[in-house]
């Protein structure tokens, strides 16, 4: 646009960009029909939280690897790109080939035109950021000159240009272009494939949310015109063929059809790259620039990265079931003793997922360590891609090694969840991020890798303590208050803070289940989700019935689910009286040799003392807690809102346990005994199976104050306090 008509229309796209969604005019979330086409419908806002399971026959079916190709390939991108890394811009050409599953003719198609979340603040993105009450990530503010967009320069079927337009499918602000409609100029008839050439223009944002620059360094993420996905009956609950293409939210990923990819990538001959797949050949140069070239099939995605201050990248290799596998992690020189850690935390997560869930399918893995000042490109996923964290402080034991150990197995956990599960990270976001977190966190404990709690100060105190990986989760899961189920998509939340409990809050769920259906049976059934769901898509209802299936405990997975997944119950259980008294002769009228008899106080009194006489005389090395009267214990429970079968345990004065059910689904539970010893304390959860108990304080009672209560406060209290750093070093 011209300078001075900018100027002219300036006044309006600021009111426009700031006005409320609901004062705009609304957009439509369904295409209009073209030609002989019956239109398509977009799922909208409210998608999410699906209840109904998949078909057999579900993008395909099962793969058994029988089949040619590791996934159903649908769709397959061709991209040549040059970067410009003084402006950072890209310059790209893509053809776009993309296959019609569905029994009717398409003619609209929708891409996703990501980094237009970054472009201005009429964005859903930037909107959404600027309402988040909770902040996001390490909120780094866009200044001037530092936003980002991509630009369609030219979309042509068969040498026929094509119109396109700009949709919100979520009731998004109107100025929101992160989703666009293409209208085919030729149907693409059922079963058959078009070819679409595109060029593009990426303007790179300063590194934001994953992707753009900072200096030299280039992280170029969502950087593509991608297309949505057209799901059928049967396929994570749709009951009608429908396009999946969600608006660029500002908690949201990403979801996308397997298929193959062939890039080709030109930057200055001085620059490293590293990208999504296997690079094939050496790198071309001319004229100052190298062409690097790079192939992947099976993936939804792809991205790289680019800059003349890397080190030499650190390569190893992992030998798997399938192969060797290319270990690379890029690093800049002030992160040189991170290289290491990251690259034996990269193969530990191949050898634990390949084991405890299914072999890596891939020939390359690669880690990279984004640079001082970059820190916001930490901590993001794509196929055999992944951005680690970065410390200066890698101490075996620190909870800095610690951050940096875990993000690098959580990112590559991903690879798995995100990547060859194919989970819709839009409606479904615990289906990748809460289950990776859980996973993850298993990998983690059996690596006994325990988060250390203390510091110097604390150190010259003496004190120091420890928390395992899920009592970190379990203690910044909100299970007090949980404003949102688990289910639910990724921007119809309370706040960012509700949203980051899809991590924790997943993870502690999870544990539940494992420790109420056992460890091995767990294990069988995570095993058969990925054998049953890989390269397919699968919906929360699907991991539900997996779970189900094979962990044996239908009644324990669909209570924990229609629970915590499919709505916020909340778990607190606790003991809230608890006495242990003897239970001493009363005076009163006794019948003896047919007579009524009145014992007065004075009489029982003294036949009291006399039994307890001849009782120590008899047992003179007995404990607290024993004697010759019967003690009457009383115990009262209670239950709030969600009440999963659970134990109470009590313990007595000789040493000696007993558990007894706590099942009932009112809101109290009394258990009365008569026991020959004194109960001295009483323990719900004593295998500490309840995860979800948003409170394990008030699960035990003891009758006589002991010091190592306060002590265990202590030690609670501290772990709730470092839970809360840790936790915020994530976000």
């Amino acid at each position: 646009m011209h300078s001075s008509r900018l100027l002219i229309a300036l006044p309006a796209l600021l009111v426009l960009a700031i006005l409320p969604a609901s004062a705009k005019e609304p957009a439509s979330a369904t295409p209009i029909a073209t030609g002989s086409c019956a239109a398509i419908p977009l799922a909208g806002r409210d998608a999410g939280s699906v209840l109904q399971s998949s078909t057999a026959n579900a993008w395909g079916g099962a793969r058994t690897g029988k089949e040619a190709s590791l996934s159903d390939r649908v769709v397959r991108y061709a991209i040549a790109a040059e970067l410009d890394p003084v402006k950072h811009i890209l310059t790209g050409k893509q053809q776009l080939t993309w296959r019609n599953r569905s029994a009717q003719p398409v003619c609209s198609i929708y891409l996703h035109m990501y980094l237009n979340g970054f472009e201005g603040p009429g964005s859903t993105f930037m909107t959404e950021q600027r309402a988040s009450s909770g902040g996001f990530r390490s909120n780094v503010a866009t200044k001037d000159g530092e936003y980002g967009y991509i630009r369609l320069d030219k979309v042509a079927q068969g040498g026929t240009v094509a119109k396109w337009s700009f949709v919100q499918p979520d009731a998004g602000p109107s100025t929101d272009r992160s989703v666009v409609r293409i209208d085919l100029p030729t149907p693409v008839a059922a079963g058959a494939a078009t070819t679409l050439d595109i060029d593009f223009f990426d303007q790179l944002p300063r590194v934001v949310a994953r992707t753009g620059y900072y200096g030299s360094f280039h992280l170029i993420g969502q950087w593509f015109p991608k297309i949505g996905v057209l799901e059928l009956p049967g396929e994570r609950g749709a009951t009608a063929p429908r396009w999946n293409a969600h608006e660029f939210h500002l908690h949201s990923e990403f979801y996308a059809d397997y298929g193959s990819y062939d890039v080709q990538l030109t930057v200055p001959k001085d620059y490293t790259v590293g990208a999504t797949g296997q690079l094939q050949g050496t790198p071309v140069e001319h004229a100052g620039k190298t062409t690097h070239h790079y192939v992947q099939d099976d993936v939804h995605d792809f991205a790289w990265t680019a800059d003349k201050r890397y080190a030499k990248p650190l390569i190893k290799t992992w030998n798997g079931p399938q192969g060797p596998v290319e270990v690379k992690v890029l690093y800049h020189p002030e992160y040189t003793s991170n290289a290491e850690p990251v690259a034996q935390a990269t193969i530990d997560s191949l050898a634990y997922f390949s084991k405890t869930l299914g072999a890596y399918p891939y020939k390359t893995a690669t880690a990279v360590i984004p640079p001082y000042g970059a820190a916001e490109a930490g901590g993001m996923e794509y196929p055999t891609f992944f951005t680690a964290d970065s410390t200066d402080q890698v101490a075996a034991g620190s909870p800095s090694r610690f951050m940096l150990d875990f993000v690098t197995v959580h990112e590559f956990g991903h690879g798995y969840f995100y990547g060859i599960l194919g989970s819709n990270e839009f409606e479904e976001p615990m289906l990748d991020e809460g289950m990776n977190e859980y996973w993850d966190q298993r990998m983690m404990t059996a690596r006994k890798q325990d988060i250390v709690l203390t510091t110097d100060w604390l150190k010259r105190l003496g004190i120091g303590s420890r928390i395992t990986p899920f009592d970190m989760e379990r203690l910044g899961a909100n299970l007090n208050d949980p404003a949102d189920p688990l289910g639910l998509n990724s921007w119809v939340r309370l706040s960012s803070g509700s949203y980051n409990t899809v991590y924790t809050r997943t993870a502690t769920t999870m544990r539940q289940i494992e420790a109420q259906v056992g460890t091995p049976a767990m294990e069988r059934a995570m095993q058969l989700y990925y054998e049953r769901w890989k390269f397919r898509h699968p919906s929360l209802a699907d991991l539900r019935d997996a779970l189900a299936e094979g962990t044996g405990k239908p009644l324990i997975v669909n209570a924990a689910f229609d629970a915590y997944i499919y709505g916020t119950g909340k778990t607190d259980d606790r003991i809230s009286s608890m006495s242990s008294q003897e239970r001493l002769p009363m005076p009163g009228y006794l019948t003896y040799q047919g007579k009524q008899v009145l014992v007065g106080s004075a009489q029982i009194d003294k036949a009291i003392e006399t039994v307890r006489k001849a009782w120590k005389a008899k047992h003179p090395k007995a404990k607290a807690g024993a004697g010759p009267f019967p003690y009457h214990t009383v115990i009262v429970v209670r239950r709030d809102t969600v009440k999963p079968a659970q134990t109470l345990r009590v313990n007595f004065a000789d040493g000696s346990h007993r558990d007894y059910p706590v099942t009932t689904q009112q809101s109290w539970q009394r258990l009365e005994l008569v026991t020959r010893s004194k109960a001295v304390s009483a323990q719900l959860d004593p295998g500490n199976l309840l995860r979800m108990d948003a409170n394990k304080l008030n699960d035990s009672y003891t009758l006589e104050p002991q010091p190592q209560a306060a002590r265990r406060w202590f030690a609670d209290f501290t772990s709730l306090l470092q839970s809360f750093f840790a936790l915020l070093a994530t976000v």
